[in-house]
């Protein structure tokens, strides 16, 4: 059996009402060749069944014994069972755009770089407008995993994910910031490809299980036309009612570019704790 392009990770815990739209997203992709490992975290819900149901052979469920209360745990079980060339991370409550791979990966072998990052949008809660993460590579910040490719060479060479509780920042700053460190170049693909719905913005998304605002952008992808264009142009609109009305268009493209950099560095300068994440796991109802 030939070996998938790419393998797509989506780590998961105990949330099955929100899994399957993740999955659809993946499953939508415009670039068809890949694998995609649902990786359990422990999980003791209906998850497995939830996975089961779903009939296509890409897709493969696994469970930890263990719950290691990070998605750092199912990313290594994911990456040990990697068989593609490329590997893509996406969050069991977040959504791909259908062209997040395609985009990634040709992003990838156009520049001959080894990781992408392409724009996220982060939608806070019950919000109808998202806001934008830029990736700032130098400031070793390229968004959530939802919107990072590597090839699995890079993960072969400086080891896994490790565990938030040995480090001072986020594990995905700790894992992109060693392949950079070990000499593996970052590439910027400027499209809109992924939605994050952070559960750290959402009390008790654990213990509730909502899945409306999920089901809501899913059909708001696949029916609003020109999806992407027009969602950029909202987020450049939501900022310029926070500026003077006559300032000019480049000027305005300026401040909003610079605005969303500072946000992203105020973010990385303050990172997160291990305390700081067992405080955000509380608040979320781990």
């Amino acid at each position: 059996m030939p070996s998938p392009r790419v393998t797509v990770i989506i780590a998961t815990y105990n949330w099955s009402t929100v899994l399957p739209f993740a999955v659809d997203s993946v499953l939508g992709q415009t670039l068809g060749d890949f694998e995609l490992l649902v990786v359990g975290d422990g999980c003791t819900d209906d998850t497995e069944q939830v996975v089961s149901a779903i009939r296509d052979p890409r897709v493969r469920w696994i469970n930890l014994p263990a719950n290691t209360g990070h998605q750092s745990g199912p990313n290594n079980r994911g990456l040990e069972e990697a068989r593609g060339e490329f590997i893509a991370y996406l969050g069991h409550d977040d959504l791909w755009l259908k062209h997040h791979l395609e985009c990634s990966i040709a992003g990838l072998e156009e520049s001959a770089a080894d990781i992408s990052h392409t724009l996220l949008m982060r939608v806070m809660p019950e919000a109808d407008i998202g806001l934008p993460v830029l990736p700032k590579p130098e400031l070793r910040h390229g968004g959530p995993p939802s919107c990072r490719v590597h090839r699995r060479r890079v993960s072969e060479k400086i080891g896994g994910w490790r565990d938030y509780r040995g480090l001072g920042i986020p594990p995905e700053t700790d894992f992109f910031s060693r392949a950079q460190d070990a000499g593996f170049a970052p590439v910027f693909v400027p499209r809109l490809t992924a939605i994050k719905f952070p559960a750290a913005r959402r009390k008790d998304a654990y213990r509730n299980r909502p899945s409306h605002e999920q089901k809501k952008w899913s059909q708001r992808i696949t029916s609003e036309p020109d999806f992407e264009n027009a969602q950029l142009v909202r987020m450049i609109q939501a900022m310029a009612s926070e500026v003077p009305q006559a300032m000019p268009v480049r000027r305005l493209f300026e401040t909003f570019t610079n605005e969303i950099a500072k946000r992203a560095l105020a973010r990385f300068k303050r990172g997160q704790s291990a305390e700081e994440i067992e405080r955000f796991k509380k608040f979320k109802g781990l």
